[in-house]
């Protein structure tokens, strides 16, 4: 299992909070994000992980100095911010496997990667997004599907009473992303995943796992106290 993890975000939403340091790097309870997911990832048998860096990758990269993990660490480094899209493209032109787990260096979501990784290949999808259900929100859009799982659009952010949002952990065909041939720079939500939905190669994996997104200071104080309980 190969897992790219898009840890290259600067966190201006939490500056005040964390300084100027990748949201990855962000502290909760003593440790940076980065090694929570790392635990996570570690707990779903990933045997490879690629760091997709940018801001401050010197930061990411002192800190993993001297550290083990039960797999593989690679990274590459991006020279000019290339959005979360250039980003995935950057780090999964070194990924050895077809599919390929994603995820955003500033959210927990506690998807089970092996059952995503089996019905993203008995789909044979382009990719299979781990969606959320949430209530009474405005923070984030819904992804709508239909029949087998089939992502049928996406909606913008507004006030909902409840909807599935997209919790940021992809299995990606590394194959479908690279014929696409995107540009260097691209958001891979926006100029990805709501341009070929029409393909209806896109699938949902809903999951009742814990989420969170430490974006802003409220999510990343609730962490605080999440995390002692869930690590």
């Amino acid at each position: 299992m190969e897992c790219i993890i898009l840890a290259g975000g600067l966190g201006t939403r939490l500056q005040s909070v964390i300084g100027e340091y990748p949201k990855c790097m962000a502290e909760v309870n003593g440790q940076p994000f980065l090694h929570y997911l790392l635990q996570y990832v570690a707990k779903e048998g990933c045997t490879r992980v690629i760091l997709s860096l940018g801001f401050k990758s010197e930061v990411v990269l002192d800190w993993l100095k001297g550290k083990e993990f039960p797999f593989e660490v690679d990274h590459v480094i991006e020279e000019e911010p290339l959005g979360t899209g250039g980003g995935i493209s950057l780090a999964i032109s070194k990924a050895k496997t077809e599919s390929v787990v994603v995820l955003n260096g500033d959210t927990m979501f506690q998807a089970p990667l092996k059952k995503m990784i089996k019905q993203h290949e008995e789909n044979e999808a382009g990719a299979t997004l781990a969606l959320k259900k949430m209530h009474n929100f405005d923070r984030y859009g819904v992804v709508n599907f239909g029949n087998h799982g089939i992502i049928t659009s996406f909606e913008e952010k507004k006030q909902r009473d409840e909807g599935y949002i997209n919790g940021g952990v992809y299995i990606l065909a590394k194959g479908y992303l690279e014929e696409k041939d995107m540009p260097e720079k691209y958001s891979f939500e926006k100029d990805f995943l709501e341009r070929y939905v029409r393909d209806q190669w896109l699938y949902s994996y809903p999951c009742d796992a814990y989420f969170i997104d430490i974006g802003i200071p409220t999510d990343y104080e609730k962490a605080q106290t999440d995390f002692k309980e869930l690590f």
